[in-house]
């Protein structure tokens, strides 16, 4: 599960693991009661407690609705599906492949980025040419390696999940070579630290998650 964090109009999102999410409704219902009513909206499930605690769950991946509109959900939210990842920030990089929890094929690496500096005027503006030339060189072989390792994959992955420095990788993906990459961009973005193989492969916890927004009474913006 991930921290909750204040939500836009009340309450406060949170992300459920696939797997625990059937046991954490579980949870929900015994606190706030039966669910009075569950509902299909715009591809999310919303649910309504006897005590008038309102959810909303969004699945990472689409899915369609079934008879049991509930369990169709958890099924297809517990579906191991194919996904790609780019992370970037300044100075380092990292691309990967994951079938559900499972990195197929991984890139990550690192390009040194000048570091601010105190100094003012005719220096300060020097390092700040070279800082944004580093930059540059950064995204540019970010595009590379993303080229390289993700591109291949396009038509097979359900998703692209993204994290780092939302600027520079909003520049990535201005490439032309992945356009096919970027229209399967999903949000929001993934919250994340430096990219490392680490950091890469703590992503499936993050993007396998099923979004919950929850407003208890009294939450109510």
């Amino acid at each position: 599960m991930t921290r909750p964090r204040p939500a836009a109009g009340g309450g406060r999102r949170l992300g459920v693991a696939p797997a625990r999410l059937g046991r954490w409704l579980d949870g929900v219902a015994d606190r706030h009661g039966p669910f009075t009513e569950v509902a299909a909206t715009d591809g999310d499930v919303a649910i309504t407690c006897a005590d008038t605690t309102r959810l909303v769950l969004r699945a990472p991946f689409g899915w369609e609705p079934g008879p049991v509109l509930l369990r169709s959900f958890l099924l297809s939210a517990q579906q191991p599906r194919r996904a790609a990842v780019l992370l970037v920030r300044r100075g380092r990089w990292a691309v990967g492949v994951f079938d559900g929890d499972r990195l197929v094929v991984s890139k990550v690496d690192a390009r040194q980025v000048q570091g601010r500096t105190a100094a003012g005027g005719w220096s300060q503006q020097r390092f700040a040419r070279r800082r944004g030339h580093q930059t540059d060189a950064v995204v540019d072989h970010a595009v590379e390696t993303a080229v390289r390792v993700l591109l291949p994959h396009a038509g097979s992955v359900d998703g692209l999940f993204t994290g780092g420095d939302r600027g520079l990788v909003d520049t990535v993906l201005t490439d032309p070579r992945l356009r096919s990459l970027a229209a399967l961009r999903r949000e929001p973005a993934l919250d994340v630290g430096e990219p490392t193989k680490a950091v890469l492969l703590e992503t499936p916890r993050l993007f396998r998650a099923v979004d919950v927004h929850i407003v208890e009474p009294g939450e109510r913006a």
